[in-house]
């Protein structure tokens, strides 16, 4: 039974670190729906009255689209692995600190401030809600009547 239960918990584990990916849709969040859409008409446009010649226009399109394809995969190749392992790392520190330092760090400041807001509490209790209370009947027999003369 025991060796059943470390072979399903080994293969979740495995699981998660090996999921298939999307090689069609890579942004499945779309985190970079706004950032880096950038085409041709994006960044080079001619106004009315000022056009080059069509031949000028279309091997600017060409050289534009393909430079920029071309220039991302390159780097991504040569970079993209690095950069990923850094990333990696960065965010296992992260997870690391929060993990390790934060989350205690902040369980332990509720627990010491549960007890001094007990105190707190009754303290408002004790001394406000009498007196408050009091504050309410006195001014609870007032009247406003608001009269326009003319």
């Amino acid at each position: 039974m025991a060796d059943q239960y470390n072979t399903n918990e080994e293969k979740i584990l495995r699981d998660s670190h090996t999921k298939e990916i999307d090689l069609i849709n890579r942004d499945p969040k779309q985190i970079n729906e706004d950032v880096v859409k950038v085409d041709f008409e994006d960044v080079i446009a001619e106004p009315d009255g000022t056009h080059s010649m069509d031949g000028v226009w279309k091997a600017s399109y060409t050289t534009f689209t393909v430079s920029k394809y071309w220039c991302y995969r390159v780097l991504s190749a040569v970079f993209g692995i690095p950069v990923a392992l850094l990333w990696g790392f960065c965010f296992a520190c992260i997870s690391f600190c929060h993990i390790w330092a934060v989350m205690p760090c902040i369980k332990s400041y509720l627990i010491e401030t549960q007890c001094l807001s007990r105190i707190y509490s009754l303290c408002i209790h004790t001394f406000c809600d009498p007196l408050f209370e009091a504050l309410g009947k006195i001014f609870s027999s007032v009247r406003v009547a608001l009269r326009k003369e003319v």
